[in-house]
Parts: structure tokens; C-alpha cells; sequence
């Protein structure tokens, strides 16, 4: 393997100077309170009802919508059929940066088939906009008479509120924006900024302990009894029952994700393998989640006798048979568990289910999403390349959704979020993609991704805020492409420093975890459940947060088999090794007298820690602290990134990334499967080799006591007794003083041939001669 390339300087992280609030001094509350991002100057119009309209058809009544129209930018409400008091109550937002006119439009028109008639406007002049800034409370709108085009004031009135505001206003997220005009009504709603709460997770722990009294049909034979458990798609069984008898027991815990509210019960089945593919149901229950105790500690809970119900078709009819079979179950929601939808090693949130095992939290992460730039074209829309990008974070159980900036390669966002933090060691995960439903997508029309980054908050010095530009990376079957860059800014607040140090003190996982861990298995498919309760619960959301973006963010394919991940984990391996390496490169060199005076003065430093051994510890500690303090010129000042020399993602084989992208199960052609199958082989039989190896070293350390060898364990023994009595009668400075000078003796001392207790222990016996 060769070692992967340094990062590209186009793939680095960039550090910038956004022109925002944050540690400036100014009269300005958006600078106290919307800090993160740069203001962004907006006109808004309410639009609230209107009443008194009169009629333009010939029946007398009107189809009224009313249209608001800045320059050549305009909004549009929709349209009541035949109702002259309607109520609209909507917003539009027009960017400053595009006012070109200085009068501002608000038009009532009547639908008609051919052209749409007036009923009456209302102009106002812009400089004469009256300017809010929360926490403000909003202004009251108020009735205009609406007048024509010649200044008459016809019927009819309409309530608005026009103000100056910013993106901190709270009619921001839900207005239309002008930057969006090419978007029709009904695509609004998709392009809207959200925030959106996971749902609480639990898991469900069904302890089946045995049953009693079965009825099988087959009275002859002995029954072969396993239990089945249902609940929503998850479908989970015991192992056939050790006692196959009509009273079994199994003793065995089944584990679920379930997501509140519990709308589904368990359905629990009591089955009889009567044949090879055949089971033969005696008997079955149903349990609502909501009767189900809640546990917070490792403490049992009550167990119970469930009545088994079985139906018979009698008649053709099916029938309800009530008998005497029962079933002894232990359910809890387990509340001390952390239900697993991320990985452990980037997860935004470690706390337990239940709220009051939660501890009080230590700080305020806050990000501001302001902007990207260079993004790539991701679909065609009359024959050019556009973008409709928005951002996506995701701390905790909060996701937060900006707005969609439309047909733009350099889109502003300026938004700011805010999150509790309850624990340091976790990572806040923000992805850029490209909306592909604004206008009426196909129904197989998904969410592009253009890149993510993920930022460890303990990576982060408290009160400081970071303004960068990270790289956004995508990884496709070609290769690792830049499909832009997104700036963030980004402040963690410590509330209180000796909780947050604290922290570092506590297992990083609730404690239910360790004092009845899941293995590894059932994490597996228990995450895998969770992410897709979140996916389908934050789908049904309006506007939508799609399964692609969620499981993109969540990770969800990172256990997947990958060629290129292997060779960065054994990178990485090496690295940590690296220094180890070093180490033992550097003692070889004192041994070989390679630097005489160095030499020399580790002799003596090896003979004060002989002769004062109380000076070990302190030594070590002490030297450990220097290298700290001298590593503190050289720490790092950037959040880490997303890194293609770490990940090996720009020095990846073509065909090592078209089998990480291929789908499970493969859809290649045979040739291309029996290819990577012989690599497979071929890494395997090397890794078989090492691990031979050591097996190898570890039999020989055990032969040395077993007799395998009588000569060899004859020998050790002697050795060891001999050993035993000098090491008694000889002082164990004395011992180590000998030991150290031995192995730091000058090399013409030394011989080229290995040492005698190596030779020695090559030659211990070990079970590879018993190998087939």
C-alpha cells in the first residue's frame, strides 16, 4: 500500500471575515442577537384579508387574489372562488439589495378566464417604509381603501402591514421571497426555512421467559416452540425452546425501536416448527405499548401472564378458541438507554431516553449557515445548469432547514441557529443539497447532495467564534469532487467551565449501556431501525425533510464494505503507530552509540532513576507535561474537516470506488464480481497470515509451561528457579542496573546473531503443525 498524497489545497479548510456582528460594538440589537451572520435588509408585506370588494362578473361576485409588485419583482396570493370578504394572511419578502423602484404596489384583481380585472391598489412610497427590529413587537396592520388607477376610491378595502425588517424577523422563515418569484404557490412550501425535532425514541426490551399449557395439533410428536414478535416492520424470534415439551422456556431478551407516539401495539406469536418451512401458530397476543412499564435503571421489572388466544375456522367462519395456554413475559421501555440513529464516533447527542435521567446543560452552540459560493451545477432546466440550494444541520434531537435559494451558484443564506449542549465530545453535522421538488418534481425526483461537514464541538475554544469556508466533498464512483465551498460561523458558549470539565469524567454513553450492554449485532440493526423511524416521521413533515438528506446526514451507509475505507483505516493504524515507531528507531540509535554525548546522558539518567526509583513516576509525567507545552505553539487553530488524504477518498482505484458504490446485493456482471472476489481472497490470505503469526507467538508463550516441549519447559523452569534465588539474594536496583547497561552496551559488544532468549523462544512449539 502506498501512502495517500497530502491534501490538495483546494480541498483545505479557508479561514474569512464575514462582515458580521459578532465582537462588534453597535447601538444595533441584531448585533447582540443575530450575530453569526451579516444583515440582510428586507421589505415585507402581510397581507391580512379584505372586505367590501365589489363584484366584476356578470353574476355580481368576484374570484379576488391579490398581486404585490416591487419593480419588476411581484407576489402573488391565491385566489377565493366567488367571496368578497377573503382572508389570505401571507407574507412576502423583497430583498433590499433588488429594490430598484421606489414605489411598492399591492394590486386586488378578480380572476377571469381571459383577463383578470381590477378591483382597486394600494401604492405606497418606499423611503417612507417604516423600519422594525425585533424584539419589536410586529406591527399592527391596518384597513386601506383601494383605489383605481385614476386615484377614484372605489369599494372595497384591504388590510396590510408593510415594514423594513431583517432576517431576524419572525415572518421571515414563512414569507415568499422575491428571490424565489420564478416559484408558483404551490412550490412555496418546499423551499422554506424549518426547524424539525426527531422523534423521542425507545427502546423495547421483551423478556420471553416461558409458556405453559400449549395445545399443538400433532399430540405425538415433540413440539418445537419459538416465539415471534411483531412490532411495526420489525419482526424478531427466540431460539426453538432447549425444552421441547408443551411447557418451553427460553429465558431470551428481544430488543425494539419504537417511536413515540406509540400507535402500533406488539403482536407476539407462539409458533411450532412442524416442518421445514412450516410452523404451525398456537397461540397469540397482543400488547399496547402504552400499558407498558418504563424502566430508568437496571432494576427488573414486574413480569406477567399473558393469555394466548387462538382462531379456528369452523364452517368456514373463523372463530375465537379461548383454552388455558398462557405466556410469561418481562416488557419495559428501557428509558437508560441512548437510542443509537447516529454513529457513536460523530454523534450530535449521548443522552438517555428518559428526560429526567438528563443532566443540566453546559453551554450554547450557535451557527451561522451565511453563504456559498462556486457551487456546481446539479440539474438542467431549459437547456442550462442551475441549483436550488439549501442547507441542512443537525445537533441533538433539532434538524434545522434553511431556506432554498432558487437557480443561484452563490447563494446567501444569513441564517442563525441555536442548540443546547450537554456534552462536549459530540459533532454537529451540516449538509448542502440541491432541492429537487420546487417545481413539482417527478415522484422519483430526490434531494442532490453537494457536500457536508461535520464539527466536533470539543475541537472548539469556548466564546470564540470560527469564520470559515469549508470545502464541500463529494465522493462519486469517478472520483472525490469539489462541488464548492460553504461558509459558517460557528460559537460555542461554556455556561459554567467546572460542569464542562466534569464532563470529561463520565462515560460517554448512559450508564445502562455498561451494566447491560447490547451487542454489537443488535446496535446494528437497532440503529438501522431508528434511522429509518426518523427518516419516515421528519418525510412527513411539511415542507418535507426527505430520507435522502436524513440518512446522508445520519450515515447511514458508513458500515457498508469499502476498499478505500480499509486502506485509510490501516493509514490510520499506522499513524498511531507511527510514534511508537519512532520511539524504538530513537532507543536503537542510543544502543548503537549512534550520538555518543546522547548516549552517555541516558546512561546517567538510567542510573539516578535506578538509584532513586520514586523518580520514575514524577519523571514521566513531568517529560509528558513539557512535550504538551511545547506541542501548544503548533495546536491546531481550525475545526477539523473533511479530509481526502485522511479518508484516501484522491488516491482511491477507479474500480475500488465502483464496488463502494455498487448496490447490495451487487447488480455487476460476473466477470467484475469474480475480479474483486479473488482481490478479497488475496487481502484475506494476507490477513489470515498475520493473524496465524500470532496466534503463533501467543502458543509459544504457553508452551513454555505446558510440557508440549519437555526439554524446553525443563529448561524454563530451571531458569526460573535459578532466577527466583538471585533475585532474592540480589537487590533489584543492583538487578536493573545490570539489565539496562546490558542493553545499552556499546555495539562492539554486540553480536549480529540473534540473542539466546529469542533463539530460545523460536524454537517453543505451536499448534500450526496441527493445522489441516
Amino acid at each position: 500500500m502506498q501512502k495517500p498524497p497530502p491534501q490538495s489545497v483546494d480541498f483545505a479548510l479557508k479561514q474569512t471575515s464575514p462582515n458580521i456582528g459578532a465582537g462588534a460594538v453597535t447601538g444595533d440589537k441584531l448585533s447582540c442577537t443575530y450575530d453569526l451572520v451579516e444583515q440582510m435588509q428586507y421589505l415585507y408585506v402581510r397581507v391580512v384579508k379584505a372586505k367590501d370588494l365589489p363584484g366584476k362578473d356578470v353574476t355580481g361576485s368576484c374570484d379576488p387574489y391579490v398581486e404585490v409588485k416591487l419593480g419588476n419583482y411581484k407576489g402573488v396570493t391565491k385566489h377565493f372562488e366567488k367571496k368578497s370578504n377573503p382572508e389570505w394572511n401571507q407574507v412576502f419578502g423583497f430583498s433590499k439589495e433588488r429594490i430598484q423602484a421606489s414605489i411598492l404596489e399591492v394590486f386586488v384583481k378578480d380572476k377571469d378566464v381571459v383577463v383578470d380585472d381590477l378591483i382597486g391598489r394600494v401604492v405606497f412610497d418606499v423611503n417612507e417604509i417604516p423600519k422594525r427590529v425585533p424584539p419589536d413587537s410586529p406591527l399592527a396592520p391596518q384597513w386601506y381603501r383601494l383605489e383605481d388607477r385614476k386615484g377614484n376610491k372605489p369599494k372595497g378595502e384591504l388590510m396590510l402591514a408593510v415594514w423594513m425588517g431583517t432576517q431576524a424577523d419572525e415572518a421571515f422563515p414563512d414569507a415568499w421571497h422575491s428571490d424565489a418569484a420564478s416559484v408558483g404557490p404551490d412550490g412555496v412550501t418546499n423551499i422554506r426555512s424549518k426547524v424539525y425535532l426527531s422523534p423521542k425514541l425507545w427502546y423495547v426490551r421483551v423478556n420471553v421467559i416461558e409458556a405453559q399449557d400449549l395445545v399443538p395439533s400433532d399430540k405425538g410428536r415433540f413440539p418445537e416452540v419459538f416465539v415471534k414478535a411483531v412490532l411495526r416492520n420489525q419482526a424478531l424470534r427466540t431460539r426453538i425452546s432447549p425444552s421441547k415439551t408443551i411447557n418451553p422456556m427460553w429465558n431470551e431478551d428481544l430488543m425494539f425501536v419504537v417511536a413515540e407516539p406509540f400507535e402500533e401495539p406488539l403482536f407476539l406469536s407462539v409458533e411450532d416448527r412442524v416442518g421445514s418451512n412450516k410452523d404451525e401458530t398456537l397461540g397469540k397476543c397482543v400488547i399496547p405499548l402504552q400499558v407498558v412499564q418504563r424502566r430508568l435503571d437496571h432494576k427488573p421489572v414486574n413480569s406477567r401472564w399473558h393469555n394466548l388466544e387462538k382462531h379456528v375456522i369452523v364452517d368456514g367462519e373463523k372463530k375465537e378458541m379461548k383454552f388455558a395456554s398462557r405466556i410469561h413475559l418481562r416488557i419495559c421501555l428501557e428509558g437508560g438507554y441512548h437510542v443509537l440513529d447516529e454513529s457513536t464516533h460523530c454523534s450530535s447527542d449521548l443522552r438517555p431516553t428518559a428526560k429526567q435521567l438528563w443532566r443540566p446543560n453546559i453551554g450554547i452552540l450557535e451557527l451561522g449557515i451565511l453563504s456559498a459560493h462556486g457551487l456546481m451545477p446539479m440539474k438542467t432546466k431549459d437547456g442550462r445548469g442551475t441549483t436550488d440550494a439549501y442547507c441542512v444541520a443537525k445537533y441533538g434531537q433539532k434538524w434545522i432547514r434553511t431556506r432554498t435559494i432558487v437557480d443561484n451558484f452563490m447563494p446567501r443564506w444569513n441564517e442563525q441557529y441555536t442548540w443546547e449542549v450537554f456534552d462536549p465530545c459530540t459533532v454537529i453535522t451540516i449538509g448542502v443539497f440541491d432541492n429537487g421538488h420546487i417545481h413539482g418534481g417527478a415522484g422519483g425526483a430526490k434531494d442532490a447532495r453537494i457536500g457536508k461537514v461535520r464539527i466536533r464541538l470539543s475541537t472548539l475554544e469556548a466564546n470564540r467564534v470560527y469564520t470559515h469556508s469549508y470545502p464541500l466533498l463529494v465522493l462519486h464512483s469517478s472520483g472525490v469532487k469539489k462541488t464548492g465551498e460553504v461558509q459558517l460561523a460557528v460559537r460555542f458558549t461554556c455556561s459554567t467551565l467546572i460542569n464542562m470539565l466534569h464532563m470529561y469524567s463520565h462515560p460517554l454513553l448512559p450508564k445502562m449501556h455498561y451494566i447491560h450492554p447490547l451487542s454489537v449485532i443488535q446496535l446494528d440493526s437497532l440503529r438501522h431501525q431508528a434511522v429509518q423511524m426518523v427518516s419516515v416521521r421528519l418525510s412527513r413533515a411539511e415542507p418535507p425533510l426527505r430520507k435522502e438528506v436524513v440518512e446522508y446526514i445520519l450515515d447511514v451507509d458508513s458500515h457498508m464494505w469499502s476498499m478505500r475505507r480499509s486502506k485509510a483505516n490501516f493509514f490510520r493504524i499506522m499513524g498511531v503507530l507511527s510514534g511508537l515507531i519512532a520511539v524504538g528507531k530513537w532507543f536503537d540509535q542510543i544502543c548503537n552509540w549512534r550520538n555518543p554525548i546522547t548516549t552517555i546522558l541516558i546512561h546517567i539518567l538510567f542510573i539516578i532513576l535506578v538509584l532513586y526509583p520514586e523518580l520514575i513516576l514524577p519523571t514521566v509525567f513531568l517529560y509528558l507535561f513539557l512535550i504538551g507545552i511545547w506541542n501548544y505553539r503548533w495546536r491546531p487553530l481550525h475545526p477539523p474537516h473533511m479530509d481526502t488524504r485522511v479518508s484516501h477518498a484522491d488516491a482511491a482505484h477507479p474500480d475500488e470506488l465502483d464496488e463502494e458504490f455498487d448496490a447490495f446485493p451487487t447488480s455487476r456482471p460476473s466477470d467484475i464480481i469474480r475480479m474483486r472476489y479473488d482481490r478479497l481472497r488475496s487481502i484475506g490470505g494476507r490477513v489470515q497470515t498475520v493473524i496465524g503469526d500470532l496466534a503463533t507467538q501467543g502458543e509459544r508463550l504457553q508452551s513454555l509451561l505446558s510440557w508440549r516441549d519437555p526439554r524446553a519447559t525443563t529448561l524454563f523452569v530451571t531458569f526460573c528457579l535459578i532466577a527466583a534465588i538471585v533475585l532474592y539474594v540480589t537487590p533489584f536496583q543492583v538487578v536493573a542496573l545490570l539489565i539496562g547497561l546490558y542493553a545499552l552496551r556499546h555495539p562492539r559488544f554486540r553480536h549480529k546473531l540473534p540473542s539466546v532468549p529469542l533463539n530460545f523462544f523460536r524454537r517453543l512449539p505451536a499448534r500450526s503443525d496441527s493445522m489441516l
